[in-house]
């Protein structure tokens, strides 16, 4: 390395190297093949990163970040701190099993769509305390210098199962299992349920926007309108796993290699005399993805005419048209479109995309496909990016057993409750999708003790947990068992490797079509049964039973 020199500086590029080097493309500034090569190995294995707002990990591409550390340990609240101490004063070295799950699906819906593990297991990978964050817990006034010094040294051990991203899941069953001694299992809640409450809520939406397009494109375009820059990034990550086909969020793009897509604004063509010149010059730049924005001043007597003159011109100077139409922005979709189309098919262009914008939703995309309007390319933003008629998600993360150290067995929990819906499901669980072999279609699923095994070869079962009399007889030999949970962190460690973005969206398709189309419909959609194991419905029984004779 000494001996090789930059042309321009004139000094041994080892002296540079830290301060100017720091991404791939900089290695232009070596003039060194053999260098070039050795470096860019160096940079590709050790995986710079930088950091976004909230401290996450952004792989993929490296720049230059002074922000936050790259962790998110104090992205919790401080109840869970304030109880990490009691347990450190009044130590038990008990390990527990805390189960996160919902309870509703959102928006009236049949089914929800888990995301967010990818970003869960890098937030327990980066769990420590910094100097900076004792200080500041120091300076609050309530934690004492041996909970402290705890905390300085502080790292995850437990481990944790969880249901893969992109798949179909139902209410009340364990998206994600920890495993873990006490204090550790309690910190880590906020952010589990911060990360996988929005991720799983966007992609859940997502979902649902894509069905009603029936297979057309959908393009997240909510960025803008988005709760913050982490919001538009994860936001936009989950939508693509719910079904989008790429986004305009050109950051999440080159963090999580998916298509990004755009176009133009109406300021564009306002910036020029007049529309046809707007749309020429776009069209000049962008002769192999031209679509036009018809709508800045009237769609059918100048956006649409200009758009067509652009297009015959293209053809006549011999360009191959592809991946060209127009986009609508506002006004009557049904009925612009409708029109919109028999002008271009008059003119040769029926094969031109019509895209269309403006607030739209699953619901207005069914009722324009019902109208039988010409889109075939959807780009929705506000009231997907945000989820906007179902804001939460409503994951929740409760207790179900606790083990002390001297013991090898699991005493099962129990929260009770006045709304029968929130006493939780005691225990070590799993759950078991049950599948029919001659459809493929799920039968429902079952959330049962972790250590029953089931033979799909005998005829099982099973029942409502609630309305125990609603019971149903699945044969032996005409069903398949998958088992969701599974080990992502081991001992603090990660033993599970997270698919691309785009392999997640492929695989989440696949999830949908194993449900019912009558579990998919907005309105009134048939519920897809979760049930409880005649073991686990005993255990819980019992304990409900103890405790009302307890109560007495």
């Amino acid at each position: 390395f000494k001996k090789t020199f930059s042309k321009d500086a004139g000094k041994p590029y080892f002296m540079r190297l830290s301060g100017n080097l720091k991404y791939p493309s900089d290695l232009k500034k070596i003039y060194n093949p053999l260098l070039c090569g050795i470096i860019s190995l160096i940079i590709k294995k050790n995986g710079n990163y930088r950091v976004f707002p909230s401290g996450h990990n952004i792989r993929r591409h490296p720049k230059e970040n002074n922000m936050r550390a790259n962790n998110l340990t104090l992205l919790t609240d401080l109840y869970e701190l304030t109880m990490m101490q009691g347990y450190f004063k009044n130590p038990t070295n008990q390990t527990v099993i805390f189960d996160m799950f919902y309870r509703n699906n959102p928006n009236g819906g049949g089914f929800a769509i888990c995301a967010g593990l990818e970003q869960m297991i890098e937030y327990i990978e980066n769990l420590r305390f910094t100097e900076e964050d004792i200080t500041y817990l120091r300076s609050l006034g309530i934690f004492e210098e041996d909970f402290l010094e705890y905390l300085s040294s502080f790292k995850f051990t437990g481990d944790i199962y969880a249901i893969p991203e992109g798949t179909v899941i139902f209410p009340r069953e364990p998206m994600v299992k920890v495993i873990a001694p006490i204090m550790e299992a309690q910190l880590v809640e906020t952010a589990i349920l911060n990360i996988m409450n929005h991720q799983s809520l966007i992609a859940t939406k997502a979902a649902r926007v894509c069905h009603a397009a029936k297979g057309e494109p959908i393009m997240e375009f909510g960025l803008r309108r988005a709760q913050g820059p982490d919001a538009g990034i994860f936001g936009a990550r989950a939508a693509i796993i719910g079904g989008c086909a790429g986004t305009s969020n050109v950051l999440t793009g080159q963090m999580f290699d998916v298509p990004v897509l755009g176009t133009h604004a109406h300021s564009w063509i306002m910036s020029f005399p007049d529309e046809y010149t707007a749309f020429k010059t776009y069209a000049k730049l962008y002769p192999n993805s031209c679509t036009l924005l018809v709508d800045t001043y009237d769609v059918l007597k100048s956006g649409v005419p200009n758009a067509i003159r652009v297009f015959e011109e293209m053809r006549e100077e011999g360009i191959q048209l592809k991946n060209y139409g127009i986009r609508i922005d506002s006004g009557d979709l049904a009925y612009l479109s409708k029109k919109a189309y028999k002008m271009l098919a008059a003119a040769g262009f029926d094969d031109a995309t019509i895209s269309a914008s403006s607030d739209l939703d699953e619901y207005l995309i069914e009722s324009l496909k019902a109208q039988d309007a010409k889109i075939n390319s959807w780009g929705v933003g506000t009231k997907l990016i945000t989820a906007d008629d179902n804001p939460a998600f409503g994951g929740v993360y409760k207790l179900a057993a606790v083990k002390d150290a001297d013991s090898d067995t699991f005493v099962p929990k129990i929260k009770l409750s006045e709304n029968t819906e929130k006493v939780t499901n005691p225990g070590n669980k799993t759950v078991y999708r049950i599948y029919s072999k001659k459809t493929g279609k799920i039968k429902a699923d079952l959330i049962c003790l972790a250590d029953e095994k089931f033979d799909p070869e005998e005829t099982m079962v099973i029942f409502d947990p609630v309305d125990t009399w609603k019971k149903t007889k699945v044969l032996g030999g005409t069903y398949e068992l998958r088992e969701l949970l599974v080990p992502v962190i081991k001992g603090g460690k990660s033993v599970y490797t997270s698919p691309s973005v785009m392999e997640l969206r492929d695989y989440c398709k696949k999830e949908q079509n194993t449900l019912w189309d009558e579990s998919r419909r907005f309105v009134n959609p048939q519920k897809v049964y979760v049930d409880l194991s005649q073991s686990l419905y005993d255990m819980k029984k019992a304990l409900l039973e103890e405790m009302s004779e307890k109560a007495l």
